[in-house]
């Protein structure tokens, strides 16, 4: 009897699934683990993957008023633009001009972020702010191939359009020197701050909005870099502008967050920062 019942006990242990306790199947998380996707699993689907192996960020889980925070936001950068216009008056010096750049967009991007932390489900998942490693490649990646299309554009649209096609920031500089340091602090204004700003504002804040509403990303992609070449109020290099910001559109297109558009936006502006560096301190002529 006592052999029988410990027959019966050991006839009552079910067989050991495969990959329950030994080699991992198919699906599951290595040696003895259990299964993370598929039917039952307590994950939810596999991570999707877009082009190239590349796994974008999932959409934002919940509405953020995302157009409403974009109203808000654009009211913050030309309100602040205005009030910093009164307060420095007439500006003549690199300083005056660079706070007056800097200071509304940086209120912009902060705008973003407090507004998805309050309404929202935080910067990570409403604006893509995720850093990866892999996006710095991406965006070096993008940003110089970008830099193929984008230079012949620039050339060819100063050809057509003539010496009337200037920036506004090279229009705000004008005439104006200043020493190695103050200049410097300008390029890093233009390749660090700008881009890092713009891309939380258009590529993040803007495009998960709309992305809401809308859900063909290509169209999405569309929309936010002619908002974003519009924004700029440079009517007459909007179609350049536009040009330009297609390789950013794409890095966030292929990943989902915007650390690469940001990387790639700094490449952009590499060049133009320095130049304008270089003016400023009267080794470069101005143009």
């Amino acid at each position: 009897m006592a052999a029988r019942g410990v027959a019966g006990r050991a006839g009552a242990v079910r067989p050991r699934r495969a990959g329950q306790y030994g080699p991992a199947g198919p699906g599951q998380y290595g040696p003895g683990g259990p299964a993370t996707h598929g039917p039952g699993a307590p994950y939810g689907p596999p991570p999707r993957r877009g082009l190239f192996g590349i796994e974008p960020s999932p959409p934002p889980p919940r509405p953020f008023r995302g157009l409403l925070a974009f109203l808000v936001v654009e009211i913050v950068f030309l309100g602040s633009s205005f009030l910093l216009a009164l307060g420095l008056g007439e500006v003549d010096s690199a300083q005056e001009v660079l706070l007056a750049i800097v200071v509304p967009t940086i209120l912009a991007a902060l705008t973003c972020v407090v507004w998805t932390r309050v309404f929202g489900s935080g910067p990570v998942a409403d604006l893509g702010l995720r850093f990866r490693w892999e996006d710095v490649g991406i965006g070096l990646l993008i940003g110089v191939a970008g830099l193929f299309v984008t230079i012949p554009a620039a050339l060819a649209y100063l050809y057509l359009v003539g010496p009337d096609l200037t920036t506004s920031v090279g229009v705000a500089f004008e005439g104006i020197r200043t020493t190695w340091p103050v200049a410097l602090a300008v390029m890093v204004g233009v390749v660090v701050v700008a881009p890092v700003c713009e891309e939380i504002v258009y590529r993040g804040l803007l495009w998960n909005a709309i992305a809401h509403w809308v859900g063909n990303r290509w169209v999405v992609f569309v929309l936010t870099t002619a908002v974003f070449a519009l924004a700029h109020l440079e009517f007459l290099r909007a179609p350049l502008l536009f040009v330009v910001a297609l390789p950013l559109g794409v890095a966030r297109l292929l990943t989902g967050r915007v650390t690469a558009g940001i990387v790639a936006h700094a490449v952009n502006n590499f060049l133009p920062g320095l130049a304008l560096a270089l003016m400023l301190v009267g080794a470069f002529p101005a143009v």
